[in-house]
Parts: C-alpha cells; sequence; structure tokens
C-alpha cells in the first residue's frame, strides 16, 4: 500500500470497555480471520500471550492490521489496565488516530479521561466508538452526555442507534440518513429503504445539530445556511474530518462488537476520514529534522520491543520517513549501525515476511539486539532522533531473590531484559539494604513481569517488600578516645585517637576535620582514622543503619614509632564511634515521599482520611478537570502496597506519582518496633 492508503489507529480506553473485542471484529468483518475471536474464550488473535489467555485481559499492545476497500488498516490494541498504560502511550505516539473505545454500559471512565489528556498534548487526532449497546443498561444518549461533560462540545455523534439493549438491531447514519440493520451472523448491515418510525425523528435531531456544528467552522457555510442553504454530504464529511485533524470535532461512532452491529460503519469511517501518514505531522524529535516524505531518509520509531525465546528480539516499529527494504543498513540513532534483513508485519503473534515496510507503515524487525523500546532506526545520514514517549514513573516496589543461588546471573540478565522491552519498568541494586529491586506501576504489573521471566527464561522468583532504607543521626555532641592495643609477640598494633563529634543540619552530610597539631597522629595515619569513623558509622551505632548529617573532628592521639599502623588507626577511629555512642544521643531517621493522588472527587475525603492513617500531612489540594489532585508527605515504610491499597479506594479510578524527599526522625514508638526487628533479624 501506498502511504496515502495507510491508516494506523490506536484502539485507547479503561480496562474493559471492549478495545479488543471492538479489534476482533473487524478483522473477522474484513475476512482477516474466519470465527469471530472471544476474550473470555481465550480465542482472539490479539491477547496471545499466556498470562493474557489466563487473567482474560489485554496485557501488551498487539498490531494486526486489515483491508477494507483499497485501504490498509494497522490496529493497535493496547491494554486498559493502569498498570500497563505505558503500552497505550507508545501506540498514541505513532498513531495517526486515537480511536477511544467506551463502553455504552460503564459510560467515560479514568484511564479514558487520563488517556484522552495524552493524546491531546501528543496533538493526536480522536474518535470514540461506544460499544456493548446491546447490553442490559447501556445508553448512547447518556454516554454521549458524559463525553460532552468530560471532553467538550466537540463530541460529534456520526450515528445513532436503532433500537436498545437486547433490541438493538442496526445504526442510522447521521450525516446521510442511511440506515443499516444486521441480521444475526451477518457482519455488513443492510441498508434499509427508510428510517424507522422509532428513530426517524431523534435521527433527524441529529443530522439538525451535526450541520449546525459543521457550519459554526466557516463563515462561509454559516452564511449560506442562514439563507437556506444546507450544505452537501461531501462537504459535511470534508468539514468533519478536517476539524477532526485539527483538534476541534471528536467524531463517535457506537454500535456492538458482539453482534457485529456498526463494525463495517466504523470501518468506513476509517476509511475516509482517518488521517493519512502524509497528512500528519512530523513526530517530537529531541535532534535533528525530518521530512514527511516516501522518498526521503528512512526515520522509524521502535514502539515495542518483545523478547522471544526462539526469534530474539523483536522489535515493532512505525516507519515516519522514507521506506525501509530487507538488507538495508541503517544506524540506531546513539549507537552503531545494523543491517536489518528479517523484516515482517504482524497480525496479532503471527508474522507476515515481507521485503519492504513504506513510508506510514507499522512492523516488526527481529535480531535488532541494540534497539530498546524508544530507539530509532534511520537512514545513515539522517540525524533525526525521535523524542520517546513520556512514560509514567514506577510507584510499587518488590524486592526480588532467585530461588535457586544457581539462577543469580539468568534473572540478572532476564531483569536487564524486562526493563528494555517496558520503560515502565525500573530495576536497581541497593548496596545498604543488598536487594535487587524491581519497581513498577502496580502489583499486577509486577506479578506479571516475575510470571514472563519464569516462562521465558526458567527463573522461578521469591518476592518480598524491600527493606526500608533507615538512617541514624545525632543530636548530641561529645569526646571520646578511640583505643586499639593488641600485643601477640613480635610486633603489634598501637593506636590512640581522640575524636570530638557534633551533629550537623538535614542534609549536609558527614564532614572529617583534621585538627591534629604537633604531629601527636602521623600525616599518613589521619585518613586511616577517617576511614575507621566512616565504617563505624556506616554500620550504625542504635539500630544498625548508617548514621549520616554528623562531623568527626580529631584533634589529638598518639603512636607508637614501631607498632602503628593504618589497621591500627582504622579500628582506633571505630572505637571512637563506639565509646562516644551513648553521649551522642542517636535517633532513628526514616524516609519520607512526596505523594501526588489525583482521584475524582468522591473519594477526596477517603483518601485524605487514609493518607493521615498512614502518618502523613496533607499540605495541598490541587483541580485537574472532574479529578482532585492531593498533595502530602507520607513515610515510605506507610505507603510500600499504595498501589493496591489506592485501587481498592477507588475502585480503579485513582492514580498517583511518590518520590523520596527527605529524612525525618521517626516517632519513638515506631523508632523501637523497626529497632526492635533489626535487633531480632541480626540475632
Amino acid at each position: 500500500m501506498s502511504p496515502d492508503s495507510i491508516r494506523t489507529i490506536a484502539l485507547i480506553g479503561h480496562g474493559g470497555s471492549g478495545k479488543t473485542s471492538l479489534a476482533e471484529a473487524l478483522l473477522y468483518t474484513a475476512g482477516v480471520t474466519t470465527r469471530l475471536g472471544s476474550v473470555d474464550r481465550g480465542t482472539t488473535m490479539l491477547d496471545h500471550e499466556p498470562e493474557e489467555e489466563e487473567r482474560k485481559l489485554s496485557l501488551n499492545l498487539s498490531v494486526a492490521s486489515f483491508e477494507w476497500d483499497g485501504c490498509k488498516v494497522n490496529l493497535i490494541d493496547t491494554p486498559g489496565y493502569a498498570d500497563f498504560s505505558g503500552d497505550a502511550r507508545s501506540a498514541i505516539r505513532v498513531a495517526d488516530l486515537a480511536l477511544f473505545v467506551v463502553s455504552g454500559v460503564d459510560g467515560v471512565e479514568v484511564q479514558t479521561e487520563l488517556m484522552w489528556k495524552v493524546a491531546a498534548e501528543e496533538g493526536t487526532p480522536r474518535a470514540v466508538f461506544v460499544t456493548k449497546l446491546d447490553r442490559d443498561r447501556s445508553s448512547l444518549t447518556r454516554t454521549l452526555e458524559e463525553l460532552r461533560e468530560a471532553f467538550g462540545k466537540g463530541i460529534a455523534p456520526l450515528v445513532i442507534n436503532v433500537g436498545e439493549e437486547a433490541d438493538l438491531r442496526g445504526v442510522a447514519r447521521v450525516s446521510s440518513g442511511q440506515v443499516d440493520l444486521y441480521e444475526e451472523g451477518n457482519p455488513r448491515g443492510t441498508v434499509a429503504t427508510s428510517a424507522p418510525a422509532e428513530v426517524a425523528g431523534v435521527l433527524e435531531e441529529a443530522h439538525l445539530e451535526l450541520v449546525e456544528s459543521v457550519v459554526e467552522t466557516d463563515d462561509d457555510l454559516m452564511t449560506a445556511y442562514f439563507e437556506g442553504e444546507e450544505p452537501e454530504q461531501a462537504v459535511i464529511v470534508s468539514v468533519i474530518r478536517e476539524a477532526m485533524l485539527a483538534g476541534e470535532i471528536f467524531p463517535v461512532l457506537a454500535g456492538s462488537s458482539s453482534q457485529m452491529i456498526g463494525i463495517d460503519v466504523l470501518a468506513d469511517f476509517l476509511k475516509s476520514f482517518a488521517p493519512t501518514p502524509l497528512e500528519r505531522p512530523a513526530p517530537p524529535l529531541s535532534e535533528g529534522s525530518v521530512e514527511i516524505t516516501e522518498d526521503g531518509a528512512a526515520v522509524a520509531y521502535v514502539f515495542k520491543t518483545i523478547g522471544d525465546p526462539y526469534v530474539g528480539r523483536i522489535s515493532i516499529l512505525r516507519v515516519f520517513s522514507g521506506s525501509i527494504q530487507s538488507d538495508d543498513t541503517l544506524e540506531l540513532a546513539g549507537g552503531p549501525a545494523v543491517r536489518v534483513s528479517n523484516l515482517f508485519f504482524l497480525q496479532g503473534r503471527n508474522p507476515i515476511t515481507t521485503d519492504r515496510i513504506r513510508c506510514g507503515d507499522v512492523a516488526a524487525v527481529a535480531k535488532v539486539d541494540r534497539a530498546t523500546t524508544g530507539s530509532t532506526l534511520r537512514s545513515p545520514g539522517s540525524d533525526a532522533v525521535v523524542l520517546p514517549a513520556v512514560y509514567p514513573k514506577p510507584v510499587m516496589e518488590l524486592a526480588v531473590f532467585p530461588r535457586s543461588t544457581q539462577d543469580e546471573e539468568k534473572l540478572s540478565t532476564a531483569l536487564q531484559r524486562a526493563v528494555e522491552e517496558d520503560p515502565t519498568l525500573a530495576v536497581e541494586r541497593r548496596p545498604e539494604t543488598g536487594e535487587t529491586i524491581l519497581a513498577g506501576l502496580g502489583d499486577v504489573h509486577l506479578d506479571v513481569t516475575l510470571a514472563r521471566i519464569n516462562r521465558k527464561f526458567g527463573v522461578e522468583v521469591d518476592t518480598a517488600l524491600p527493606k526500608i532504607p533507615y538512617r541514624e543521626t545525632i543530636k548530641g555532641s561529645a569526646e571520646s578516645e578511640g583505643k586499639h592495643k593488641k600485643q601477640t609477640g613480635g610486633r603489634g598494633q598501637f593506636g590512640v585517637a581522640f575524636v570530638r563529634f557534633a551533629p550537623k543540619a538535614q542534609g549536609e552530610g558527614y564532614e572529617f576535620i583534621d585538627s591534629i597539631k604537633g604531629g601527636s597522629i602521623p600525616r599518613q595515619y589521619i585518613p586511616a582514622v577517617d576511614k575507621g569513623i566512616q565504617e563505624a558509622f556506616a554500620r550504625g551505632v542504635l539500630a544498625g543503619f548508617p548514621v549520616i548529617d554528623v562531623s568527626a573532628e580529631v584533634f589529638d592521639g598518639k603512636y607508637h614509632s614501631v607498632d602503628s599502623d593504618e589497621l591500627s588507626f582504622r579500628m582506633a577511629g571505630i572505637a571512637a564511634v563506639r565509646a562516644a555512642a551513648q553521649e551522642l544521643r542517636p535517633v532513628l531517621l526514616e524516609p519520607i515521599t512526596q505523594l501526588s493522588v489525583k482521584v475524582p472527587e468522591e473519594y477526596t475525603g477517603d483518601v485524605i482520611g487514609d493518607i493521615n492513617s498512614k502518618r502523613g500531612r496533607v499540605y495541598g489540594m490541587d483541580t485537574d478537570g472532574s479529578l482532585r489532585i492531593i498533595s502530602a508527605e507520607v513515610p515510605m515504610a506507610e505507603i510500600q502496597r499504595y498501589a493496591v491499597d489506592l485501587r481498592s479506594m477507588t475502585s480503579g479510578r485513582g492514580t498517583f506519582e511518590v518520590a523520596f524527599d527527605h529524612y525525618s526522625e521517626i516517632p519513638p514508638q515506631e523508632a523501637q518496633k523497626v529497632i526492635s526487628a533489626s535487633r531480632k533479624d541480626d540475632n
């Protein structure tokens, strides 16, 4: 297909809204599949990973395509569950149209609102498909009201339903008045000779509203309309299309995926209304420039990578400019030149080999091992680097351990691969606790990641909540003598250091002061005293946690010309800390986080109450549309499972971000619990 015959559509929406079912219905209607895939039965083309089939939930973006009236439509089906929203953001970055799927039963839900804002920020044209209109309690009228309340007056219905709930039997096209009725088992509608009586009035009113929306965009059309001249059908289509590309009008279609009602009308819409790759602006670039043309330098963006145990790494990409042919040598921006020889289109898990990927198309390449999600592949000489999509930061952590010590290296490799494939994951090794930390967007996200690691790499993993990185500091000042003396026959060990300790202000860290006069400690041994003091503070003086914000001044000492050495004075530094420990009045510090919670207004009371119960302090509240943003400081120890708590409190409608802010003295009662637990672990 040439670029002007390609449409790339991202299916976006809340979990359970029916995105995958809609994609399966489009594929079946277009003849790509011979049966209608079912999410509940695990028979879809798009949800093909074992974890998806088990949970009956989309956990990854998936790509498939179909042809419709001489046009190739690429579908990118995305997860709607908040834990996997990174894939939705990736899809929006490369799509020419974001089609938001909204349940006619449940209406506008929180992930729909969040992703709508992402699409608006990306400048991606948006349309809506209201599905499940055959279900009990479904209502297109009610859903349209919710859409207008959430997204403004640009919501423009292009169809109305014929029949309701279980009696749904068709849709009427508002712009032309054509009525499509459906028989069971037939995915193509039959055009009715006239509108059924029960919808004739509603259809006329909807047509009038649509025409008024159209003429408001053009002064000449407005003038002609007031003179009694209604715009022709072709003009209505053209104006709506241009306004959709400009982000001023958001067309709404509707139907039922399970009953195959309105699916062919949607396919017609995608062919006629969705923009072509050549009509869309260049993607945002972090470097260089690119001209969207089929004949220019190739510029492709990797928006998803998948590790396959048999094929190797699969990079799913969108070609924004030029074309890529098999055996081309391309540059990996910021990396080496690579030869691409395994090109294919994807139909779910099934590859279709090709020797060329044209401008505007979506395809995959295998075995480009240095490519990760967000990478740019380009022709040699091009300077374009596509700016990676903005992903949410991880908010939940687990400490992970291989069940077998023999699998430590395999686990490390597996975690690194997981992070390269999914930019919403993070892995770090925490020296102070000795733990490997895997961080993600929620408990389901982490569970699925570990299940994949087990399946793909054969590594069984145990998990635990990470140890809290407590710290200690001192409130008192003290002077002490640190003495190390050892005589075992022959040369002994001898070193004495007099040290003055004092607290420092929060955040000032550790300071060592050398005040030795007259050579009471030889210059070459003073760094050893400092090293010993730091070693002792790293082990803690109260509960085994590192001591911070303290100064240590060595002001006197003693040495022996034969028995003194660096080891002796390092041990003297350690002894000085131990001797002063009680006088220093050590206290325990806990990490405090900045927590920002975004929830619908009706949940603010519950969320604030929960924060207070977690020893938190709410210090601000702001508004973002229909949502409230609650800002608070909360101890890290209290929110290790906050992703689970917030989901339970808000029925999945709340989101949050969290970041370390500072250390603060822990209340005595809580401190005693930590100290007791630390001593128990030591025993």
